[in-house]
């Protein structure tokens, strides 16, 4: 049997497929895979090898254990769990109604003059750096908390465990309230964004079969856009859980679990950033670095899932809202 031009065939077909294009499609894969998974692979590992110390020490104690004492060498990670949580599941309770108001106002509501002031207005905030919100927070907020809004929520709302004890102004409110108002840009551009893919004729539709505006908003466009907005919370979400510096600032950084919201805590991100330097022990800046592996999982699970939901329900390419 003769091979000759079948490998003649396979020649002519390699050459063909050796264009420009198809070798600067494969160089600019290559630097995507590399720059963003090998990025992600390296930190995994140095912050597993980092961390096996504290891994050995204390296993999967570290995740329940609520001591943090360096003295003793006594380490575990739940307050700064429950306090990155509290703080922003509290973030996302007050900020995500008001970006949801925002963004339906922004797409359904406003002229086009509004639209043209207050949207670069909304996208600008995100810019600002988290160290600028964290000293407007511990200066001019959480003293306003302590003075003008803690005292008539002890006052009314005494009887529930989440308002009682002392107010210190530092706490894990004056946190969420901060949080919230870091990831407003976010949730509201991408929840602005998923209302304005709706198509008109959904509106139309509900318009023609007698629904007002508003019922128009609630009944045929938001669940349809349901999905991505909830893609818009988890980002935001992904953001609240890793800030630091602004929180740093004002949630008290005292390591405990308490009901009350009023009271002073710690986040994962905050001890990092409070405590590395003064780690001594190779055992206690392992159990930082461990800290930093379990925030690194929840931040890159959090993220992964908002964007799978974006890549889905915007149906944008690259899943840019």
């Amino acid at each position: 049997m003769n091979f000759f031009p079948f490998f003649i065939h396979r020649r002519e077909k390699l050459r063909k497929s050796i264009t420009a294009d198809n070798l600067f499609k494969l160089f600019t894969g290559g630097i995507a895979l590399l720059g963003v998974i090998g990025l992600a692979v390296l930190i995994l590992k140095e912050l597993i090898l980092g961390s096996m110390l504290s891994i050995e020490a204390f296993g999967l104690g570290f995740l329940y254990q609520s001591v943090w004492d360096p003295v003793f060498n006594d380490f575990g990670a739940l307050p700064f769990i429950y306090g990155t949580l509290i703080s922003s599941l509290l973030a996302i309770v007050i900020g995500v109604p008001l970006s949801l108001g925002i963004a339906v106002y922004l797409a359904e509501i406003a002229s086009s003059k509004v639209r043209a002031i207050i949207t670069p207005i909304i996208e600008l905030l995100a810019a600002i750096p988290s160290i600028i919100i964290g000293l407007w927070g511990i200066f001019v907020f959480a003293p306003f908390m302590r003075e003008h809004i803690a005292p008539p929520l002890q006052n009314y709302l005494g009887f529930l465990p989440f308002f009682k004890g002392p107010a210190f102004g530092l706490s894990f409110l004056t946190a969420g309230v901060v949080l919230a108002f870091m990831i407003i840009p976010i949730v509201s551009s991408v929840s602005r964004e998923a209302i304005l893919a709706v198509p008109n004729l959904q509106r139309e539709a509900a318009l023609a079969l007698g629904a007002t505006r508003w019922e128009a908003i609630t009944i045929a466009v938001l669940p349809y856009a349901r999905a991505a907005i909830f893609g818009a919370v988890i980002l935001g979400l992904g953001r609240a859980i890793g800030e630091t510096m602004a929180v740093t600032m004002v949630i008290g950084n005292t390591p405990q679990i308490v009901a009350s919201l009023l009271a002073p805590g710690h986040t994962m991100a905050a001890v990092i950033a409070n405590e590395f330097t003064e780690a001594t022990g190779d055992l206690y800046l392992s159990a930082l670095i461990e800290v930093g592996l379990i925030l690194f999982a929840i931040a890159m699970l959090v993220n992964a899932l908002a964007r799978a939901i974006v890549w889905k329900f915007l149906r944008v390419k690259g899943g840019e809202a």
